[in-house]
């Protein structure tokens, strides 16, 4: 039993004590991520933290990525603003409660597999534009509570102190990786500030003094009407929130697989996340998803089970239950360092080498994605660059499709078809027949080509009757499985159209 719940809390090459200071190291780069994305929504610090946890700790328990750590992001933040100042509070629980309940089901119906065919071009956009997006994110801790930049002494202090976090980051790991450098980074800046008497910007600061302390979550029913204008309210961003947490958290999962060389299971992160929306909605928590950055730092840590996401999360509500005092004290250097080399290693650098080499089109699409995802949302990102990628590759195949031509002994004209025949290639295929020269006996064999869709469909049935019209037969060999459901699925338009011929064996795999 002890060695069942081992081997699922902790991969074979992980160990214990990698996953227990990468955890801690993750719940310190936690805390000012989550209140900062609180704030950006208008909301109690504590809602962000709160929401931390809760994500934190289910999706490492039940996820489908081990070493993947989610909470409260800014893409769901910039989302949920709008939300709270029209609607109020109330609405955004029970949005956050929709949302998850909208993930749960497309977990269970299996529809996070979809993620596998993401364009590649899609992927690189959307890690590039969230690596901007993370900078763009920590120099808002270069701002102070009245909005006025750090100039003068404070600037160049902080500069200083995120050029030796950042290079403690970059360069304990080429000396030992025992220790996540991360996590040295943050003890060692912290001990410069607090040793020197440093003045400079800590994590208090951001909330101004506020007391962040506080007990334990409390569970409250939704408190709005369970009507249909409520439903009207709160099912537009439902759908969005969720489309932009689950592109997040599968390309996140996607990225990781690459990283690690192991496979997660999309739809079992698809439940996951879901399941800990609606325990954020019920207890007053504004949702989330996967956060890149800190996966990141979980797994360049060497984080690579689900212990260190329970003990992130863990460490996140003791910190906020007890040890806010000390945690407050931690400058926001150190943790903006920290987030400075993520985005340094989450950045595609090699965009730069290959984008010559690769087609315009793709280069296109990731310049495209990287820019809607810093200007819009990652929803909007990720849809427009798959519907680009989708009408290139359906140009670039419709292209493909050709015929052999030939003349059988029993002097009927043979069209051996190639390519996929679907929507975008029927004009093509339409013009590969010589209708007014053809003779009386016509044959189009499909052995190296397949029948797609309802478009297909009713281009073969134009072709038919172009044949009887000028009073010669048609007829097909070859034709799929897939081809046979088709065309049973077209009824008669097309039936009464289509010359069977028991020596063709019409709409069969059979050899004529």
């Amino acid at each position: 039993m002890l060695r069942a719940i081992k081997n699922y809390l902790l991969p074979e090459e992980g160990k214990w004590s990698i996953d227990l200071l990468s955890g801690l190291t993750v719940a310190l780069a936690l805390i000012p991520e989550s209140i900062a994305f609180a704030l950006v929504a208008k909301l109690d610090p504590l809602v962000g933290l709160y929401s931390a946890f809760f994500l934190c700790i289910i999706t490492a328990l039940i996820g489908g990525r081990p070493g993947m750590i989610s909470g409260a992001t800014g893409a769901i933040a910039v989302v949920i603003v709008s939300l709270v100042a029209d609607h109020g509070i109330a609405y955004l629980f029970a949005t956050i409660v929709l949302t998850g309940v909208l993930q749960v089901l497309i977990g269970l119906f299996r529809l996070g597999k979809l993620i596998r065919i993401m364009p590649k071009s899609v992927m690189v956009g959307f890690v590039n534009g969230l690596a901007i997006v993370i900078f763009w994110s920590q120099l808002h801790q270069f701002q102070l509570r009245n909005g006025d930049w750090l100039s003068g002494y404070a600037l160049y202090l902080m500069i200083g102190l995120i050029v030796i976090a950042m290079a403690i980051t970059h360069f304990l790991p080429k000396v030992t990786k025992k220790f996540p450098a991360a996590l040295a980074a943050i003890i060692v800046v912290t001990a410069l500030v607090h040793i020197f008497q440093l003045e400079t910007r800590v994590v208090d600061d951001m909330v101004g003094g506020q007391r962040v302390s506080a007990g334990l979550p409390v569970f409250a029913w939704l408190s709005i009407p369970f009507t249909l204008a409520s439903l009207k309210i709160t099912l537009p961003y439902a759908i969005t929130l969720c489309i932009i947490g689950l592109s997040e958290s599968l390309m996140t999962l996607s990225l990781i697989d690459e990283m690690t060389h192991t496979r997660g299971r999309a739809n079992k992160e698809c439940v996951a996340q879901g399941v800990a929306n609606i325990v954020c909605g019920f207890f007053q928590g504004m949702g989330g998803c996967t956060m890149l950055g800190q996966s990141m730092i979980n797994i360049n840590s060497g984080g690579r089970g689900r212990l260190s996401g329970i003990v992130a999360g863990s460490l996140l509500f003791l910190f906020i239950l007890v040890l806010w005092p000390a945690i407050k004290m931690i400058p926001l250097a150190a943790l903006v360092g920290v987030m400075f080399m993520v985005v340094i290693e989450t950045f595609e650098w090699a965009t730069f080498k290959f984008i010559r080499k690769v087609p315009k089109h793709d280069v296109f699409i990731i310049v495209l994605v990287t820019l809607v995802t810093i200007f819009t949302n990652l929803a909007i990102a990720v849809v427009t660059g798959v519907i680009i990628a989708a009408l290139v590759f359906a140009w670039t195949t419709a292209k493909n499709i050709y015929a052999e031509k030939s003349v059988n002994d029993e002097g009927a004209k043979v069209y051996h078809l190639h390519g996929p025949l679907f929507f975008a290639s029927t004009t093509q295929f339409k013009a590969l027949f010589d209708l007014e020269s053809d003779p009386t006996e016509v044959i189009i064999d499909f052995e190296f080509s397949r029948v797609t869709d309802h478009s297909a469909i009713h281009a073969i049935q134009f072709i038919t009757e172009r044949y009887l019209q000028l009073g010669k037969n048609l007829h097909l060999r070859h034709l799929s499985p897939e081809c046979k459901i088709l065309l049973g699925k077209a009824g008669e338009l097309v039936e009464t159209n289509v010359l069977e011929d028991p020596d063709y064996h019409v709409a069969s795999n059979k050899l004529g």
